[in-house]
């Protein structure tokens, strides 16, 4: 890594900085020193492995959406293709995935995207997405946990066949609907994941699965159904695009958010017991499984039924009752439910860690980074989180707030991706070269290295030739980057707004197109970090094809979250605007980063070592 940064008890301080530079003040890479100096009560269990990861991510990704998703986006935009819908789907999340295997294999701690940012871009846009990923988790929860108690009562025998104590009932005089079964869920869960997280995620993996069989016996019944029958959902007369490759794509967009969970395996990358070789085949292994159960749920359900006679609210069901396997109901619902279970789990297990990691960094009350001593999770923030979460889901119907999931993993995804990009080019601020050295009097003395450097005037000479080269590619990288988001936020928003005069849109296209291409080439151009020697932990993997692979990344993150909605925005936009106020009346000047500066690398052994000779004297 080219600098540190320390708060005034881990390091060195030079006074508070405030206003704009609070924004940008980036945190160093956890590493061995910062480790030993936090307290034991601090330390998250280190219990999970491969097994674990793959359970999570796939708990977490595969939820009740593809037992309803594939009846609608196959009536109104795949058609038949619907699988190749979800392979373009996987494909582009893929893109994210290999961002995020990187940055959790190099930089294992809690906080997953926040954390990378807080490393990689800087305190204000990190503060952004942790605040937007605490809003996704708890409407996520919420809204799943709303979901199951429709999809329990089918098992009992209808919608109102819950016992009176957990079935929903209205409150006239409030004009809303309660629903104590999604309340009671919640807080299972929340007991479940404050036990311990090997715990709570053998739960979790016997959960899903259950819903894994039930996919399977979705495939393998499905398939033997439509041998016998001859795949009549193949054989229309309109083709196998019948919307086109563009109603393919449409699809794919839409199916794309069935693939957002896997960033749950990035948030609990400080309880890996080997994260550099665990946390990249956890995620590969977890997107890889979802994808492959996706296209072969949806090949065999577009088969069985015409896309057109599907049912757009129980698909799977309808499928194989029109061939007259009525008792197959039971176990798609049971599949319905446990996919259900397992993604609130996967959706109440992160937030306790985002936080906490938030907390560690001051930007939030140091109650949130309280962690058990006993079960070594964070339970005080994992209990406010399902109380939060169970309030939630009894007595609001959280389903128009569902979009707003949606916002915080895509405003990840992108910044993963952006810091992909400023790491392959070793981007740094200015560097400020300071050692610190204990004098006799036991006096900390700060001198600036390039007095000691004056009997050297050659050496000097190159030393500052080679700094000043050195800070101009950093610049010129940095400004390619900008120009690259900046071209994908005009090249899509133009792509994405049909209101738009056509001659003004085709011009606005080219304009963000020449700028993405620009960015790619300056990029391509110049020299790259490739094997990241200077950042995070070794060994860990390493994200092909940069500067492409993150930019396709940004370009499709960018595009969807265009495609939201306005009213998705605005709900979004008043949370944000809240969290800007905390972050201004709170975070900034409690922040760890208040009294830091930026050391070389190269001496940060040493300064470690001259600081602990200070304390123990």
């Amino acid at each position: 890594m080219g600098f540190v940064a320390e708060s005034n008890q881990g390091a060195i301080g030079n006074g508070g900085k405030s206003g704009l530079r609070s924004l940008v003040r980036r945190k160093r890479v956890d590493s061995v020193h910062s480790k030993s100096l936090e307290t034991g009560h601090h330390q998250l269990a280190k219990e999970l492995s491969i097994a674990h990861l793959i359970a999570i991510g796939v708990g977490s990704t595969i939820g009740a959406g593809v037992y309803i998703l594939v009846g609608t986006v196959a009536r109104e935009h795949s058609g038949p293709a619907l699988a190749f819908s979800f392979l373009i789907a996987g494909i582009a999340a893929a893109l994210s995935a290999f961002c995020y295997a990187e940055l959790a294999s190099r930089c294992p701690s809690a906080g997953s995207a926040y954390h990378y940012s807080y490393i990689c871009v800087g305190e204000g846009l990190a503060w952004i997405i942790g605040w937007a990923l605490i809003l996704e988790y708890t409407i996520g929860g919420s809204a799943v946990a709303r979901g199951i108690s429709p999809n329990l009562a089918l098992l009992f025998g209808g919608p109102d066949s819950l016992p009176f104590f957990l079935a929903r009932y209205s409150i006239p005089s409030l004009g809303i609907v309660v629903d104590p079964c999604a309340a009671f869920l919640v807080f299972i869960v929340t007991g479940l994941l404050c036990v311990g997280i090997k715990e709570s995620t053998f739960v979790q993996s016997v959960v899903t699965t259950a819903n894994i069989c039930a996919m399977i016996f979705i495939i393998l019944a499905g398939g033997y159904l439509g041998f016998k029958s001859g795949w009549i959902g193949y054989r229309l007369p309109v083709g196998y695009f019948p919307f086109g490759v563009d109603g393919m794509l449409a699809g794919a967009s839409t199916v794309f958010f069935s693939y957002i969970g896997f960033d749950s395996v990035a948030s609990t990358a400080e309880e890996v017991k080997n994260p550099q070789r665990d946390l990249p085949l956890g995620i590969g292994a977890a997107l890889s499984i979802c994808c492959m159960l996706y296209m072969l749920v949806s090949a065999v359900i577009v088969g069985l039924v015409p896309y057109y006679a599907m049912d757009p609210d129980t698909p799977i069901s309808s499928a194989f009752a029109s061939h007259g396997v009525q008792w197959a109901v039971y176990i798609i619902t049971i599949g319905a439910v446990t996919a259900l279970c397992s993604t609130l789990m996967g959706s109440l297990l992160p937030q306790p860690r985002i936080l906490m990691a938030m907390s560690r960094d001051g930007l939030l009350p140091s109650f949130f980074s309280e962690v058990n001593k006993r079960t070594q999770v964070p339970v005080k923030s994992t209990i406010l989180t399902g109380v939060i979460a169970a309030a939630l889901a009894f007595a609001m119907d959280v389903e128009q707030l569902a979009g707003m999931v949606s916002v915080g993993t895509l405003l990840a995804f992108t910044m993963v991706a952006v810091s992909v990009l400023i790491l392959s080019n070793n981007i740094r601020t200015e560097e400020i070269d300071v050692e610190i050295s204990k004098s006799q009097t036991g006096e900390k003395n700060i001198s600036k290295k390039g007095e000691a450097s004056a009997e050297y005037p050659l050496i000097a000479k190159i030393s500052a030739q080679a700094k000043c080269k050195e800070s101009k590619r950093r610049n010129i990288a940095g400004w390619a980057i900008i120009l690259t988001c900046i071209g994908a936020l005009i090249l899509t928003y133009s792509a994405s707004n049909l209101g738009i005069p056509r001659s003004f849109r085709l011009t606005l296209c080219g304009v963000g197109g020449l700028l993405l291409l620009l960015g790619l080439g300056v990029l391509s151009c110049i020299d790259q970090d490739e094997a990241r020697h200077n950042f995070g932990h070794s060994g860990g993997f390493i994200c092909p094809f940069v500067p492409l692979l993150p930019i396709l990344s940004i370009l499709i993150n960018v595009y969807l979250l265009l495609n939201l909605g306005a009213d998705t925005w605005m709900r979004v936009s008043v949370w944000l605007v809240i969290g800007v106020f905390v972050y201004v009346i709170y975070g900034r000047s409690h922040s760890s980063l208040q009294h830091a500066v930026y050391v070389p690398a190269a001496h940060v052994d040493e300064i470690y070592k001259s600081s602990a000779e200070s304390l123990n004297s």
